[in-house]
């Protein structure tokens, strides 16, 4: 199964490249990467201006100056080169991984290396919307599957219910109702930031304290996603276990356990696992409302912050790698497959 495995990789590889063409094609033909440059350029010009007014006082001459510094300025923008020109030869770098600089957003060590901001934004997203997720995954598939062995009981209708609300309650809105609830009336966490100002001294004292601040926008993504794999589980148990070789199993006086783990969790194992490895590689990018409204400095927020600032560099390269993380998630999954269900190697 090498060689198939190899070409499926390929094609899914393939995605990458599509994307980045696809980014760039939408930034450059509508002009948005344009009309970025331009603003910053006038407003580098604009200082230049005043610089140049206080030197000389020649009309003429302060004229061909603030020309030919607008040039040099234009110039070094890339303005003065075809849109696609200066689009595919940032797209060749990103996709070389040499992700450039921002213009606006530093890290917080102040560097403006798109790298070095990813890398130090990647741990809070892991913290705040990774672990939740793997929290409310199996808690969600444990009651699901649970709940999926006594259809029509009362416990099965009360978990229906609940995991539908959940499922349709926003983040925005539970992340509100939180804040307001345990951070302004009884006070007992936090309401934004991931430290206290001004921040513990010692390693401990540092990471209880960013426990506690995370407890609010922990519950919020709880609550909201928990619902949606209790649903999902509860649903492909059941489908399966109205199948006539289940049925069959159980004619034969097999014990329940042997039956719901041998014949209904080892058929549903591969859509579980299949949302299970998108969820996780889908919580790497963040989630922007959870983070904007909590102030954590994770992926979503800073997504957020590369769109207001229209971060072009940055921009595309965050979606080349959640592109690159997505096709990684794939190919696992196309492995994985071959364990959980012999079925797919034919």
């Amino acid at each position: 199964m090498i060689k198939p495995l190899f070409y499926r990789s390929l094609t899914l590889l393939l995605v990458a490249p599509a994307i980045l063409l696809l980014m760039t094609l939408t930034l450059g033909l509508t002009g948005i990467s344009d009309r970025i440059l331009v603003s910053m350029a006038e407003q580098t010009l604009q200082e230049v201006k005043k610089s140049l007014a206080t030197q000389i006082h020649d009309p003429s001459a302060l004229e061909a100056a603030i020309q030919l510094r607008k040039q040099e300025i234009y110039s070094s923008y890339g303005l003065d080169k075809p849109w696609f020109y200066r689009m595919f030869q940032m797209v060749i770098r990103i996709a070389t991984f040499d992700l450039g600089r921002t213009r606006v957003i530093k890290s917080f060590t102040g560097s403006q290396e798109v790298s070095e901001i990813i890398l130090e934004r990647i741990p809070n997203t892991i913290l705040l919307v990774t672990i939740p997720l793997i929290f409310s995954a199996i808690a969600g598939i444990l009651i699901g599957v649970k709940v999926a062995s006594r259809p029509g009981t009362l416990l099965d209708r009360l978990t229906s219910y609940l995991s539908v609300i959940s499922y349709t309650l926003p983040s925005w809105w539970i992340g509100i109702v939180l804040i307001i609830l345990l951070g302004f009336y009884v006070k007992i966490f936090p309401v934004s930031g991931m430290y206290s100002i001004p921040p513990p001294s010692g390693a401990l004292s540092r990471i209880l304290d960013l426990i506690w601040h995370s407890i609010l926008p922990f519950t919020t993504l709880v609550i909201v996603q928990i619902g949606g794999w209790v649903y999902s589980a509860r649903m492909i148990v059941l489908n399966i276990a109205q199948e006539d070789y289940v049925n069959a199993a159980r004619a034969r006086g097999l014990p329940e356990d042997i039956v719901r783990r041998r014949y209904i969790l080892r058929v549903a194992a591969p859509p579980i696992v299949t949302n299970i490895v998108l969820g996780l590689s889908g919580s790497l990018g963040g989630a922007i409302i959870t983070e904007t409204i909590f102030g954590w400095y994770g992926m979503g927020s800073l997504y957020y912050q590369a769109i207001m600032t229209l971060e072009e560099n940055l921009l595309i390269a965050l979606t080349y790698i959640y592109t690159l993380i997505y096709i990684s998630a794939r190919i696992i999954l196309e492995v994985m497959y071959l364990a959980l269900d012999p079925r797919v190697r034919y």
